[in-house]
């Protein structure tokens, strides 16, 4: 009788949620090659087995699924990508919001990228210079493939990427120049040909309050929402015909806008475009905004569209140094000051009267309400040279100095400077009630953080956690929201399906991408403020959300990346255990019966 080969690595007795929504059960699961090759009700032999990993009490979940990240600079100097993988996202999804980096050139690529997501520019640029090797999307594949990538990698192909790419950057943010039929050929023929490469499909971006930066032509709204909705049309028939992705982010203030998408989506008489859009909260400048998502649901099923919205399942808040904070755009004053990349210009501006008119009377028109709330007295001064305004608002420091709110603001700032003076407000879902009905919510995917931008503005790295600690702290109080199997499933197999990629399955033949997270450890403590220095960048200090007690271990196509709170020897740079996931590849075929097992 043939000796049983030993097992890479056993998870025993942990409860097992194979992230198809069964209700979780203990087993132990056997991992060999990467895959899991046995979930068993009995104890595993360990002889011969280099790692055991004992998670009984634990929780042992499919790696999480982030479809919303800008690490697309962070990944070339740091393939580890470690502030998530810590956290047990296993799948970064990148090239969000009209923004990849494949077929531009480095300077304009950080002209679209840096403004946008907050990245200084110099690291963004330096990057690309050193790092760019790829001249089209399989080589830009090839590229990821080469590194040694922590988690699993895929991507969108950037409408303004593409857009400058084919017509030049000046042409492409130019109001006044449409793209010709020959270009909108040549963007097709280009999309056809990342799809051909394994990329998920096309993001864009329709709202205008993101810019451009770098100095040829700062200020500009990007590429892709300077394109016409035929140029638009004819790149989702491509999407459509190869069954592939929209993603985007449309102007939230036109709804007519949000409207096209959703008739762009329609599968009547056609098959219906999967559409992804930002996003879906509850704002506190617009209360009821959080119904967004029951609206979507109830198109998708009255005209057969297959739209959802992205979601963060968390308090949104965000800091700032000084002004520089991109809710700011949505103010021509904020616009403004945030055209002056030299300081002593911004400060020079800040300081004049008429200027602080302008201000004042766009911070109290709220006819037009964007993400911020536009209130100074919601806003936590939690760093400042001046010590006596520490823990104030803004607002209430007007109210000492007996002036406006405003020009309080902007009198710290010009006195102290801007990266001196840090602050902090929450602009959406801060209600729980609300958040506990958004977490059902079949309009709304919930996997949304960010994550590798606004690096000193906010920290969703962890949020799948945050989201079932909140999950389990329901339960626990007897008035539960969604049973934890289901919000497993939320962050994982559902959103692996419905983007067409390997992922988010823990099921014999699935690949071994997994968490083990200790329930005990999914407390209050995952949404405190720390910083973390970023070597790959000069030593910027990225802001984090940490607790490294609710992840006993991490694991990548088999491999323990993270455990107790440590990374292993070579993780990121000698050691490659990600893979690029290529759309529409799956290597497991089998059915999963009710208890998630393989027939």
């Amino acid at each position: 009788m043939p000796e049983t080969q030993p097992f890479d690595v056993i998870v025993r007795r942990g409860r097992w949620f194979d992230g198809t929504g069964a209700p979780g059960v203990v087993r132990d699961l056997g991992i060999r090659d990467g895959v899991v090759v046995e979930v068993s009700t009995d104890a595993l032999p360990v002889d011969g087995c280099p790692e055991v990993i004992d998670a009984e009490g634990k929780w042992v979940v499919p790696g999480f699924v982030d479809i919303h990240t800008h690490y697309d600079a962070e990944i070339l100097v740091d393939p580890g990508l470690g502030e998530s993988v810590r956290h047990g996202v296993t799948t970064i999804v990148m090239g969000s919001c009209s923004l990849s980096t494949i077929y531009s050139g480095p300077e304009d690529a950080a002209d679209m990228f840096s403004r946008v997501e907050a990245v200084p520019y110099e690291h963004v640029i330096r990057t690309l210079e050193e790092r760019r090797t790829w001249t089209d999307p399989a080589s830009y594949v090839a590229a990821l493939e080469s590194m040694p990538l922590g988690p699993n990698v895929t991507c969108f192909l950037g409408h303004s990427d593409l857009r400058a790419h084919v017509m030049g950057l000046g042409r492409s943010v130019d109001p006044d120049v449409d793209a010709t039929p020959a270009e909108v050929a040549r963007m097709n023929a280009l999309l056809d040909e990342a799809l051909d490469a394994g990329l998920l499909g096309l993001s864009t971006m329709t709202t205008k309050l993101d810019k451009v930066g770098g100095t040829r032509y700062r200020s500009r709204p990007l590429p892709s929402t300077h394109a016409k909705w035929s140029e638009y049309r004819r790149l989702n028939e491509t999407l459509r015909r190869r069954d592939r992705i929209l993603q985007s982010a449309p102007d939230a203030r036109m709804p007519i806008n949000v409207l096209q998408f959703i008739r762009e989506s329609i599968g009547l008489r056609r098959k219906a475009l999967k559409t992804s859009l930002l996003v879906a909260a509850d704002p506190k400048s617009v209360p009821g905004g959080a119904n967004a998502g029951r609206a979507i649901a109830g198109a998708n099923r009255r005209l057969k569209c297959d739209v959802r919205l992205q979601h963060v399942p968390v308090p949104f808040e965000l800091y700032a140094d000084g002004i520089d904070l991109p809710v700011f755009e949505e103010l021509g004053a904020g616009r403004a000051a945030l055209h002056l990349r030299d300081e002593v210009e911004r400060n020079e501006l800040m300081r004049d009267e008429e200027y602080r008119r302008k201000f004042r009377r766009q911070y109290a028109n709220k006819a037009m309400p964007g993400l911020w709330h536009k209130d100074l007295h919601d806003a936590e001064i939690v760093d400042c040279p001046d010590a006596s305004t520490i823990g104030k608002s803004f607002g209430a420091v007007a109210l000492e100095r007996d002036i406006h709110p405003v020009d309080a603001f902007l009198d710290l700032i010009v006195e102290h400077g801007g990266a001196n003076v840090r602050w902090r407000t929450t602009v959406a879902n801060h209600r729980p009630e609300v958040l506990d009905t958004m977490a059902s919510d079949p309009g709304i995917q919930i996997g949304f953080s960010d994550a590798g931008a606004h690096l000193r503005n906010m920290a969703f790295y962890n949020t799948g956690l945050r989201f079932l600690g909140r999950m389990r702290d329901a339960e626990a109080k007897g008035a539960p929201v969604l049973p934890i199997e289901r919000a497993v499933h939320r962050l994982t197999g559902e959103l692996g399906e419905w983007m067409g990629i390997d992922a988010g399955f823990l099921r014999e033949g699935d690949r071994a991408d997994l968490v083990v997270i200790d329930p005990d450890g999914l407390d209050d403590s995952m949404a405190d403020y720390h910083e973390a220095e970023m070597p790959a960048f000069g030593g910027l200090s990225r802001m984090v959300r940490r607790n490294d007690a609710a992840v006993e271990a991490t694991c990548v196509a088999g491999s323990i990346v993270f455990r107790r709170g440590e990374f292993v020897d070579g993780y990121g740079t000698d050691r490659r255990t990600g893979q690029f996931l290529r759309a529409g590849q799956h290597h497991r075929s089998a059915p999963a019966t009710a208890e998630g097992v393989p027939a």
